[in-house]
């Protein structure tokens, strides 16, 4: 059962970018709540990050590999993180294609404090971190794109 959870219903074990099926997963998972509530989908991000942080230490605490690639609901945690604070404005499907790419974009390439804490902190609290870091990031990416476009008054659909 914490394997399920931990790898995100198996997501995490695939077998190219784990990662980013684990987001993708995540981003599908979260499109009914988030069309339902923004609040709500933050709220369960933040929720969903203290039980990660839990399990993963009890993972590791039994000879788990720290931050092991498998392990992709910390990317739940970023991108529901992202999806809640890019639909401040309001839902779109274009809210969330870009809370996924910039979600993408920040936890690879993981700018300035979120490489730092990628590195230094240590157990659950260090994997669940830097990823919600990045969604936070990537949240207020989305929110400015949208509103440069909406100020320019660009359509994408």
């Amino acid at each position: 059962m914490r394997w399920c959870f931990l790898t995100l219903f198996y997501s995490g074990m695939s077998p190219k970018a784990p990662g980013t099926a684990g987001s993708f997963l995540a981003a599908l998972l979260g499109l009914p709540i988030v069309m339902w509530n923004a609040e709500m989908i933050t709220l369960l991000a933040i929720l969903i990050g203290i039980i990660a942080v839990k399990q993963i230490d009890i993972y590791e605490k039994n000879g788990g590999e720290h931050d092991n690639k498998a392990i992709v609901i910390d990317e739940l945690v970023g991108q529901w993180l992202a999806m809640g604070i890019g639909a401040i404005f309001g839902f779109s499907y274009v809210m969330v294609v870009l809370s996924f790419i910039f979600f993408r974009i920040y936890d690879i390439s993981k700018p300035s404090i979120i490489r730092r804490i990628d590195r230094e902190v240590k157990g659950g609290w260090g994997v669940v971190l830097d990823d919600a870091l990045a969604g936070i990031l990537a949240g207020f990416s989305t929110l400015f794109v949208l509103k440069m476009l909406d100020i320019f008054h660009i359509s994408v659909f």
